[in-house]
């Protein structure tokens, strides 16, 4: 199991991290390195096995999951791959933020079958990324997620594109996680470094060792990255 940390040079003023793609916006950074190194991690936990889904989930909520997500798409889809990342997060979904699409119709709309798959996938910028949003947030996710209706769109997916990245809600916050943790293949929990109680952590990791995820690692984000540091000896001052 790999243990991730995702630099930051400095303490930044509060933004939102749900909109920054720096894998895109600056392929060049010390951050998108890491992003790059995530995925060879990635690549590296099963080595004898095509990972066709990840799933990424935090403990609690402004942990930077989204913002994961997203990045490791990105970086995904710039090795040659064909990426689908769908926003599973259909209590407080971002990713039609983050990548300045519209969310009339999504994954909600796919689950109640009000919708066929090609109406509700959306390109992105960036070539070989796709995006599925939420969709209009329904009153009963868990049901949603955990019907027959899920698993046949996920094989349907899995056929049309290299790799699946679910953006998931929190753990301890609602059960979504815990159900799509054991339809995806891998899961990676997010922990925002320095602030992340280990109370939460131990019981996220309890919750989805219960729900037979696959754990394939943990990501710490926002770790303050020192200017002595190596990464800044060999990559430069790069943001």
């Amino acid at each position: 199991m790999f243990k991730k940390r995702m630099f930051t040079k400095k303490k930044q003023p509060k933004q939102s991290v749900a909109r920054k793609v720096v894998t895109y916006t600056n392929p060049k950074s010390v951050v998108s390195e890491q992003f790059r190194t995530l995925r060879t991690n990635i690549n590296f936990s099963m080595p004898d096995h095509d990972l066709k889904s990840i799933l990424f989930t935090s403990a609690v909520p402004g942990e930077g999951k989204s913002t994961a997500s997203a990045n490791t798409a990105v970086v995904f889809a710039q090795q040659g791959k064909k990426v689908l990342l769908i926003d599973a997060d259909m209590r407080k979904p971002t990713t039609h933020y983050t990548f300045s699409r519209m969310n009339a119709t999504g994954l909600s709309n796919l689950l109640t079958r009000q919708w066929e798959l090609d109406d509700v996938i959306q390109q992105t910028d960036i070539e070989g990324l796709d995006l599925i949003t939420s969709g209009p947030i329904p009153p009963n996710p868990v049901e949603l997620l955990s019907s027959k209706t899920m698993d046949t769109l996920l094989e349907k997916l899995k056929a049309k594109y290299d790799l699946l990245i679910f953006d998931a809600p929190p753990v301890l916050s609602v059960t979504d996680a815990q159900i799509l943790s054991n339809k995806a293949e891998g899961t990676i929990l997010v922990l925002n470094a320095g602030k992340t109680e280990k109370d939460s952590v131990l019981k996220a990791k309890e919750a989805l060792v219960s729900s037979q995820a696959n754990i394939l690692g943990t990501v710490f984000n926002n770790f303050v990255l020192h200017k002595d540091h190596y990464y800044y000896q060999y990559y430069g001052n790069e943001e």
